[in-house]
């Protein structure tokens, strides 16, 4: 009975090592990833006046990747991180809310297309089931990915996104 109460004893050591193991690998990636993306700018604060203007899409935020580099997340100020939160396009750009992380805004002018997608860094959906808005932060060019909770709403935020980036 030692014995098994011993090899379940030092399989779950093992077990236990190799789990704390990979999270620092994939701790010490991350951070690698944001140290190697600390050229890319702070996305711009939603302008006081915007606060709540447009129309509020429910959406999940899915992640900004480097333009065209679905699985290349933006390790920096958050871009990185799923969370829920809303998308309200307006005359003046992109509100994008996030929940748990500051939110952030597109302007117009930085906006330069917007397509629908299968999947982008760990959100893999149905053909064209989520909204990719490709625009300059700095002077790097990126997607950022949204699902928005009805699909009825798909659409209407590509042609909203669409026609204010070509006014």
């Amino acid at each position: 009975m030692a014995a098994v109460t011993t090899a379940y004893l030092i399989g779950a050591i093992i077990a236990v090592v190799l789990t704390v193991g990979l999270f620092a690998l994939a701790w010490y990636g991350w951070r690698s990833r944001k140290r190697g993306q600390s050229h890319i700018p702070a996305p711009p604060q939603v302008p006081a006046e915007l606060d709540g203007a447009g129309d509020r899409i429910p959406a999940m935020y899915v992640a900004t990747t480097l333009e065209r580099q679905r699985l290349e997340r933006v390790a920096v100020h958050t871009l990185g991180i799923r969370t829920q939160g809303a998308v309200f396009p307006c005359e003046r750009g992109v509100i994008v809310e996030r929940a748990g992380v500051p939110d952030f805004f597109i302007p117009r002018e930085a906006i330069t297309g917007v397509r629908a997608e299968s999947g982008m860094a760990g959100k893999f959906v149905e053909k064209d089931g989520l909204v990719v808005v490709t625009w300059t932060l700095g002077e790097t060019s990126v997607d950022t990915g949204f699902r928005p909770r009805a699909a009825a709403d798909r659409p209407r935020l590509i042609e909203e996104i669409r026609t204010l980036a070509a006014s």
